[in-house]
């Protein structure tokens, strides 16, 4: 055997189990019966039906009163093609905790307002606990940790109306929701209703909107209506590089009020007064 690994084909990817290319996968899944020769043929059947061949199965095990829990092994027959994937994401260099306080430092030069929280009726705050708190997400620091960001997390179950409210009072730059309930795709309805919102209130193009969540995608927050959206995996200082990049692309010259052009000095030139005749001035009175 050769010392060289398998250089994956990437026109026809498949996953791999043991060898290259073997399109091994493993499932799980739980059948509303009970656990019997009768259920793991209908396990084996319901792998087939997702494409799977050479099909094992691994595990058999009552879940609960007439349920089977099964794990199954088995081969995928298709591949995909890597090469033309396209994938819409967050475009921002990412940059370390102190690149970020230097850059709003020497380009901005004021603190970012970003306000952070759970809104509707959602009460799962680790999501936002990790981006927002001083102690943040796998030895990645939140963003209260940062020098030159107001960072303020709401905490949970956040009213829309409320949300913004505060954020015309804060003058916020930026504004992080995460949603973690799904169901119903109730945080969907919550996303749009926000940006709908903040439309009515002349809000959207002065506020950065950011999404976060287990089921939240960029492609996903862009259809609400969000400028960016992050999911699994999303450190503070990928939220933060965000944040100072579109705030620079929004802004030309950050940190500098523009004010009003002043009067050109110099000699101004006299304005000519129209001459009344005479006959109108008599005749005007």
């Amino acid at each position: 055997m050769s010392g060289q690994a398998k250089v994956p084909n990437l026109k026809k990817l498949r996953p791999y189990g043991d060898i290259m290319d073997d399109g091994t996968v493993q499932v799980c899944f739980t059948l509303p019966v009970e656990p019997s020769p009768e259920a793991r043929e209908a396990a084996v059947l319901t792998a087939q039906r997702m494409g799977l061949e050479q099909i094992k199965v691994a595990t058999m095990e009552k879940a609960a009163d007439g349920f089977s829990l099964f794990v199954i092994y088995g081969n995928l027959k298709g591949s995909v093609d890597f090469t033309e994937i396209r994938v819409l994401k967050v475009e921002a260099q990412k940059r370390s905790r102190d690149e970020i306080d230097e850059l709003i430092k020497t380009k901005i030069g004021r603190k970012l307002v970003v306000l952070g929280a759970c809104t509707g009726y959602d009460a799962h705050t680790v999501g936002i606990d990790a981006i927002m708190n001083m102690k943040g997400f796998a030895g990645d620091y939140g963003l209260e940790r940062y020098q030159w960001l107001d960072a303020r997390n709401l905490g949970a179950q956040v009213l829309n109306e409320e949300l913004l409210k505060l954020a015309i009072q804060e003058k916020a730059d930026a504004i992080l929701v995460s949603k973690v309930v799904t169901q119903h795709n109730i945080h969907i309805k919550d996303f749009k209703d926000l940006v709908e919102r903040a439309e009515k209130q002349g809000l959207r193009n002065q506020i950065i909107f950011i999404a976060g969540g287990p089921r939240v995608t960029h492609p996903l927050a862009m259809e609400c209506g969000f400028d960016a959206g992050f999911g699994v995996g999303t450190k503070p200082s990928d939220v933060a590089s965000y944040i100072v990049d579109e705030y620079l692309r929004r802004n030309s010259e950050p940190g500098e009020k523009k004010e009003a052009k002043p009067k050109k000095s110099g000699k101004a030139k006299p304005t000519k007064k129209k001459s009344v005749s005479k006959s109108k001035k008599k005749g005007k009175r």
